[in-house]
Parts: C-alpha cells; sequence; structure tokens
C-alpha cells in the first residue's frame, strides 16, 4: 500500500497507484469519492491540479503602521486598460486576517515576485504571527517603500507591483475575490522587450504548486498573436 489512511477509500486508491505502476491505470475519482478522501490528501491532490501558479508577497501597511507581508498563488489578471489584478483571499468570517484588514482599512496593498533566491523566507510567510509581529522582521525580508506609497514592498522582489483596492467580492466557497488597480510599477528595464513582454526565467521567478512546492520556470516559446486566417497546418 502507498498510502496508510484509516479510510477505505483512500486504500482503494493506494491501490489503484500499485496498479498505475503494473499496468498502466489512471487515477479516476467521482465527486463522491473526492468528498470522501482523507483531508489532507484531498488538500494537497485538489491545490495541485490547476497546475504551477505565479507565487508573489503581498505587503500591507495598516493604519498604525504595522507592516504586513503574506505569501499568495492567486494574483490573476482582470484587464490591461485600465490595469488591474484579482486576488482570492481565504474566508474572513471567524477571524480577519492582517492582510485583508490592512487592505480594507488603508485601500493599499503591493504585489512583488518571488524569484529563487528567497523561497524559503517567501513561503515561512504563511505563518500566523501576531498581529505586532512583522514577516518582514521575522524572516528577513527588507521592506523597501518608493514615492511615498503607504504600503511596503520587498526590496528583494524583481518587479515589484503598488495597488488600490476596489471592491472585495464574497465567492460561492466563502473566499474574497479582491479586485485592485495598479497604482505603480518598478521593474528592470533588461527583464523586459520592446514589445512589452516580461521574461520572467531572464531573473529566476519562481512558481507553486499546490501549497509547498516550488518550481523554477524556463521561457521554451513565444508564439504570434493567433489570427483566423494564419493557423498553421496540424496535420502530421
Amino acid at each position: 500500500m502507498l498510502f496508510h489512511y484509516d479510510c477505505n477509500l483512500a486504500y482503494n486508491i493506494s491501490q489503484k497507484k500499485i496498479l498505475k505502476l503494473e499496468i498502466q491505470e489512471n487515477m479516476r475519482l467521482e465527486k463522491h469519492e473526492i468528498e470522501q478522501l482523507e483531508r489532507i490528501y484531498r488538500l494537497n491532490l485538489i491545490n495541485s491540479l490547476s497546475g504551477v501558479k505565479p507565487v508573489n508577497l503581498v505587503g500591507t501597511r495598516s493604519a498604525k503602521k504595522e507592516d504586513n507581508l503574506a505569501i499568495f498563488s492567486s494574483v490573476v489578471h482582470l484587464g490591461s486598460s485600465p490595469a488591474q489584478f484579482g486576488l482570492v483571499m481565504r474566508p474572513q468570517s471567524t477571524e480577519i486576517g492582517d492582510t485583508y484588514s490592512n487592505i480594507t482599512e488603508t485601500k493599499y496593498y503591493t504585489i512583488n515576485h518571488v524569484s529563487e533566491s528567497f523561497i524559503e523566507k517567501a513561503h515561512y510567510t504563511s505563518a500566523k504571527l501576531e498581529r505586532e509581529q512583522s514577516e518582514f522582521d521575522i524572516m528577513k525580508i527588507e521592506r523597501e517603500f518608493i514615492d511615498g506609497f503607504h504600503a511596503p514592498f520587498a526590496k528583494n522582489s524583481v518587479i515589484k507591483i503598488g495597488m488600490k483596492h476596489l471592491e472585495s467580492i464574497p465567492l460561492p466557497n466563502g473566499c474574497i475575490f479582491v479586485i485592485g488597480e495598479v497604482m505603480l510599477i518598478e521593474l528592470p528595464d533588461e527583464s523586459i522587450n520592446d514589445k512589452g513582454q516580461v521574461d520572467l526565467a531572464s531573473y529566476n521567478c519562481a512558481g507553486l504548486s499546490g501549497l509547498n512546492t516550488y518550481y523554477s520556470l524556463t521561457k521554451l516559446e513565444t508564439f504570434p498573436y493567433v489570427r483566423t486566417n494564419e493557423i498553421p497546418s496540424f496535420d502530421e
């Protein structure tokens, strides 16, 4: 047995995995089977299914000038005109986290790309510290303030984005979708080409799968904008 769980379903799944090694059978789960999985196994599985995600540090500062830094893998692009990004927050029903509290209180926050050089420090910002404790200080990540922007940036981050909160939308699962507009961008000239495209591999940007597995990114290819009359033939 490859996995040791108390529930019968997890045992059956591990048996399928053994079969996979012997006769290359794929694991196949239906909704009711997924719901019966052991909690941690299900958490890891579902979080990994969406593939490699961008990993960012979100910096905030309270009205009392208490700084917070937290890792997120849920930042998504919403539009370029106006420039907006979305961010998924965990449910805030039982306890409001420092990041969300600071965003709603001051309206400002930062998004900072994580490079391979400080993924360990970035990972541990997920710890639940006391409000008066700052992840910048505990994880030894240097803070930086740019052009009087209220929220702190991570100085070691190659790409830094200053955001202003626009709206929070409750999601069906209790999470909150935070929408913000881009107020400031800082990035090296050499990381961007003449078309405005950022080369993530040029500064060893990291990616995240699941909750705690990090990947390096390698540029494979750049394809042209797709027009119907320019689709190539894929016949072998």
